[in-house]
């Protein structure tokens, strides 16, 4: 019984081995060896419109650029950004969205999808009372953000 077992291991572990000298030889410029992608050209897929459910807070109806996020009064200004680099044609520029309910204001940014911002509104600052308290932040004192890891175009394909 512990034959098969270790056979059935190693064959497992043969397996991962040929499968990371794969992504190995893709991430130094090599060709993938057993799944190799097709050099088809890429089309712009038509993206899927969701009705809006009922009792789900939806985004504000202001979106703003990255480099002109309006400033939140008490906070300090942030450095000013250098201008963003031309986007290639197809993909969309850089947006911070604000979703806000009655407990929470969420900012996002549509850059990775990472969720950049967040104010309770019911707790005030440790600090400074008058304001509310901030979970995530991105400033030029602290960075602490919740990424998601998405990549891809617009139509998540990259």
């Amino acid at each position: 019984m512990n034959d098969i077992r270790r056979t059935i291991l190693w064959v497992v572990f043969g397996f991962s081995l040929v499968l990371l000298w794969d992504q190995w030889q893709i991430h130094n410029g090599q060709k993938a060896t057993f799944f190799p992608q097709p050099t088809a050209t890429k089309t712009p897929a038509t993206p899927a419109v969701l009705p809006a459910a009922s009792g789900v807070p939806s985004a504000s109806s202001t979106v703003t650029p990255a480099a002109s996020v309006s400033q939140v009064p008490g906070t300090p200004a942030a450095p000013s950004m250098p201008p963003a680099p031309a986007t290639p044609a197809g993909i969309a520029p850089r947006e911070r969205i604000e979703v806000a309910t009655d407990v929470l204001k969420l900012t996002f940014d549509t850059e990775g999808g990472s969720l950049v911002r967040s104010e309770f509104s019911h707790h005030v600052d440790m600090d400074d009372h008058s304001k509310p308290f901030v979970l995530l932040d991105e400033s030029r004192d602290r960075v602490y953000v919740a990424q998601t890891g998405l990549i891809g175009g617009a139509n998540g394909v990259s």
